[in-house]
């Protein structure tokens, strides 16, 4: 009986530790009140606004690069209401095209829209970061999964933005993107 116990005592703590670490040391654990007044302060309609070039890859579930972009991003801002079009190639010959309609909040909160998410993605700008939250749908073609996606965007001091982004099913990574996005006329 006291193996059993220490068995089951031993898988709590286990699991305790696991809970601990993903809330607190991870890429998860950030919140946007971390960056609150530290570095260059981001404003998506300055920083992502006109022509914008983006080169990133894509890491799969095992963490190795699963696909390789580039992409040609058009963003307008009328006041607080943006929409930013973009039209992706891949390292596979494929194309992919997505349009954003977004509203920012006169409190920094972000309201974004596009064809291929399910419902409203959500976030707010701080500091030099944005978090954004949304459900993507993946292509028919990739299987039509429907993704619980977080977007970290931070500006750095030349005005070029940093997108890390995961996508995960049932609460598993199933893929990773990372990207910079900068002014056309800056590349």
């Amino acid at each position: 009986m006291d193996v059993l116990l220490y068995k089951l005592l031993g898988a709590a703590i286990a699991l305790i530790g696991v809970f601990l670490f993903t809330r607190f040391m991870t890429f998860r654990a950030q919140k946007p009140e971390d960056y609150k007044d530290k570095g260059p302060q981001l404003d998506i309609r300055k920083h992502l606004n006109g022509p914008i070039i983006c080169e990133g890859v894509i890491y799969g579930p095992t963490g190795r690069v699963s696909s390789r972009f580039v992409a040609d991003f058009e963003a307008s801002w009328n006041g607080n209401v943006g929409t930013m079009t973009e039209h992706f190639r891949y390292d596979t010959g494929n194309t992919q095209n997505r349009e954003w309609r977004l509203q920012l909040g006169n409190d920094g909160s972000v309201k974004a829209e596009a064809d291929d998410l399910v419902g409203v993605g959500t976030g707010v700008q701080m500091g030099p970061a944005l978090k954004l939250n949304y459900k993507i749908r993946l292509p028919e073609d990739s299987g039509g999964h429907v993704l619980d996606t977080v977007d970290w965007m931070y500006v750095v001091e030349n005005g070029s933005i940093i997108n890390r982004s995961q996508f995960r099913k049932y609460g598993i990574k199933v893929a990773e993107l990372v990207a910079t996005m900068r002014p056309k006329d800056a590349a």
